[in-house]
């Protein structure tokens, strides 16, 4: 069975689990109504539209 012969220092410890959590960008999408830039299955701010049916009140 395998076993360490050194102990791993936390510097490594700690950059070999970084790894796992990198920052993945947010998914941005244009607005087929009005071409804003809109998160993805959200209400589009500036128009208030949100799968070509009026939401809310546009502003």
């Amino acid at each position: 069975m395998g076993v360490p012969k050194k102990r791993t220092s936390s510097m490594r410890r700690d950059r070999r689990r970084a790894a796992n959590f990198k920052i993945k960008p947010a998914n941005v999408t244009k607005c087929p109504k009005c071409k804003e830039p809109v998160l993805s299955h959200r209400v589009c701010p500036s128009c208030g539209t949100y799968k070509g049916e009026q939401v809310t009140e546009s502003v």
